[in-house]
């Protein structure tokens, strides 16, 4: 497993594809329709304390919607390592599409290197690129699993996603407590009973 090394040559790899543009962003419009929005729902915002809560909303859903720049890192596999690259319980926090509520978690992503292994940090920052917009677990899943593939080219890919979804505990069946658990398994990981076992057990999906 290789730290991250910005001096260490780095393959062309395709660009991830954006997620949203800054540039794009209007907070002024975002900040009328936050405040259109709470006085549709009969709550007011001329009180000191609320009156700067629109432009607090537009703001905090703009920061949620934006993820950091990164570049994918990876090295030469020297050493011919192919056994499991596991990285656990990675924070995970996206917002439903359903009802623009947060989900949040945590994340256990792995892969079977083939000819490159990657900076270790890459596994977090990837799932960040796709949980910063309006996601469903499922496919947040699904997109960080073969985005890996594609990009790594392993022998196989998996990843387990357990979130608490706001939009079920909060609301609707007020399920408190309720965690939801999803993944994906690639290559290896789910053709091979011994490597697919080994990932489910290293990521606690098995218990």
């Amino acid at each position: 497993m290789a730290p991250d090394d910005p001096e260490a040559p780095r393959p062309a790899h395709a660009p991830l594809h954006v997620v949203h543009d800054p540039e794009e962003t209007d907070l002024a419009a975002a900040e009328v329709a936050a405040r259109n929005f709470l006085h549709a729902l009969g709550i007011g915002t001329d009180s000191e304390s609320m009156r700067g809560t629109p432009g607090r909303m537009a703001r905090a859903y703009a920061e949620l919607f934006t993820p950091r720049p990164f570049e994918l890192t990876t090295f030469p596999n020297d050493e011919g390592y192919d056994e499991l690259v596991l990285a656990r319980d990675i924070p995970l926090r996206s917002v439903c599409e359903h009802h623009l509520l947060p989900f949040v978690g945590k994340a256990h992503i792995g892969y079977l290197p083939g000819s490159r292994i990657l900076g270790l940090s890459k596994l977090a920052r990837t799932l960040e690129h796709f949980a910063c917009r309006p996601q469903v677990q499922e496919r947040l899943t699904k997109q960080v699993a073969d985005w890996l593939q594609t990009q790594l080219d392993p022998q196989g890919v998996g990843v387990v996603i357990e979130a608490e979804h706001t939009c079920m505990t909060l609301r609707g069946a007020q399920a408190i407590g309720t965690t939801t658990t999803t993944s994906t398994l690639l290559g290896l990981l789910r053709t091979d009973a011994r490597s697919r076992g080994e990932f489910l057990t290293l990521a606690g999906a098995s218990r």
